[in-house]
């Protein structure tokens, strides 16, 4: 991952009506990274190695290489995102962190970062991406789910 000071980072946050054990299935059970994320063979087991895998793309092979950095159960999680060549390659890192709000929610937080200067096509598909995801099928997800 680079280090560099000028390197950029996606920040969202969101207030989710739903108790940060059920977001927190969301993030890190793979049938539910596939519904609203992509494929995954993802566990929560910090040091472990998994993918997220969707179809290639002319600019993308479509495999997200990621490896867990730090975990606590329903609070914190946190995983590098490596993939793509060229202008599309990433060595980045991504953070979820969840906090359970007076009502019982969550305020789910991430935070995407170490997008090198030269990322800018990458950094802007990951924006826009993340926020489709987050916005749109993370929400429908949780809202089906029991």
């Amino acid at each position: 991952m680079t280090g560099k000071a000028d390197s950029r980072s996606i920040r969202l946050e969101y207030d989710l009506p739903h108790p940060p054990a059920k977001v927190w299935r969301a993030l890190t059970e793979p049938k539910l990274l596939a519904a609203w994320l992509m494929a995954s063979d993802a566990e929560p087991v910090a040091g472990r190695g998994f993918t997220f895998k969707m179809d290639p793309t002319p600019w993308w092979d479509g495999i997200v290489r990621c490896e867990v950095l730090e975990l606590e159960q329903h609070k914190r999680l946190r995983y590098t995102w490596q993939g793509g060549t060229g202008a599309t390659r990433l060595d980045t890192v991504v953070t979820w962190t969840l906090s359970e709000t007076p009502s019982g929610g969550t305020r789910l937080q991430l935070e995407h970062s170490g997008f090198a200067p030269d990322n800018k096509f990458a950094f802007d598909g990951a924006d826009k991406g993340w926020q489709r995801n987050l916005d749109q099928r993370l929400r429908a997800l949780l809202a089906e789910l029991p």
